[in-house]
């Protein structure tokens, strides 16, 4: 039986781990829509005064990719079950409108518009109640790295 996005612990899909996580669940995935959510907290390595920086949500946007790539190797077949290692090759039309406060939840929304070897390209919205916080297009380069892999001998 196929796992919802909402029953997976979010560290079994990142490669990301403590204390760098920007999302806390995975609620919504299908082939072209994937939404996350995430409560800022006091203790965030991207808060200070209260606030979330701009790269706090760049990387909310980008965890948020991570988690859809983790849910496709956790559940489809022909994957090998692996979270590999990603990262950011463009960020195009970044529009910020408002940062988030400490206490407020997050929910981000990709759209694939182009899902091509290893490179994704997705627009994105990162919204708060009805609030648009954040919109931007972004483009994903992942490799054929496991976190584990990436230690030097």
């Amino acid at each position: 039986m196929l796992m919802a996005p909402k029953d997976f612990d979010i560290l079994d899909l990142l490669p990301q781990r403590p204390p760098f996580i920007m999302v806390d669940k995975l609620t919504y995935y299908d082939a072209v829509v994937t939404k996350t959510v995430f409560r800022v907290s006091e203790d965030n390595l991207f808060c200070h005064d209260g606030i979330m920086e701009e790269s706090g949500l760049i990387e909310n946007i980008a965890q948020t990719c991570a988690a859809r790539m983790g849910y496709k190797e956790k559940t489809e077949p022909h994957r090998d079950g692996v979270i590999k290692i990603g990262f950011i090759g463009m960020i195009k039309s970044m529009h910020i409108f408002r940062n988030p406060q400490v206490g407020e939840r997050l929910e981000t929304t990709i759209e694939i518009k182009e899902d091509v070897f290893n490179a994704t390209l997705v627009e994105t919205k990162v919204e708060c109640g009805d609030e648009t916080l954040a919109t931007c297009e972004m483009k994903i380069y992942l490799t054929d790295k496991a976190p584990g892999l990436l230690v030097e001998s």
